[in-house]
């Protein structure tokens, strides 16, 4: 429950402090690439439930909805402010959305695509199926998009042992200084 009551209002009170940033990243997607700024993905929630999530868009509209990693060549898929929205996060703003109705937390693991099976059957081996999916999480802060899929998992496994509100805390300190460092951000 505290946990609830503060994603809601850290999530509300970023939403009115960011709104500027909000449109004008939006106003900037759409204004250099055809197609809606937002991207909505089908993602795996919490019991292994869909939800939308959305994002900057950052890669053009013909792109396949697959992991960045499984691009042949993810920066021939960038739109002109894609990969300035990916370094610098910007791109997970519209998130916060799903933070405020409660289908993500601001610390859980990553929600995975839809068809990530390999990735949602290991995290449902493990009981990490039953976690809030987060904006951020301790395999992001322990190596992100670089961390075979087994590893990452046994990153959320540690975090769902290890959970706490000072843990919390702790992560989201941790990814601050990880975003304005860019570590482990690839394209």
């Amino acid at each position: 429950m505290l946990k609830r009551c503060f994603d809601f209002l850290l999530s509300l009170i970023l939403v009115i402090v960011f709104l500027p940033l909000i449109i004008l990243v939006g106003l900037l997607v759409k204004l250099t690439s055809k197609g809606p700024a937002l991207y909505w993905s089908d993602r795996v929630g919490i019991r292994n439930c869909i939800f939308k999530m959305p994002k900057f868009r950052s890669m053009r509209t013909d792109t396949p909805a697959v992991a960045t990693h499984l691009l042949a060549d993810p920066k021939s898929c960038l739109t002109p402010v894609g990969d300035f929205l990916r370094k610098s996060s910007l791109d997970e703003l519209p998130q916060l959305w799903c933070i405020l109705k409660g289908d993500m937390s601001f610390v859980g693991p990553r929600p995975a695509l839809f068809n990530q099976n390999d990735l949602i059957a290991l995290r449902t081996e493990q009981g990490v199926e039953q976690l809030l999916p987060g904006l951020t999480g301790w395999a992001q802060i322990n190596g992100r998009d670089e961390l075979p899929i087994p590893v990452k998992v046994g990153f959320d496994v540690e975090y769902l042992q290890k959970r706490s509100f000072l843990f919390d805390l702790k992560i989201m300190f941790l990814t601050f200084l990880k975003v304005i460092r860019r570590d482990g951000i690839t394209h």
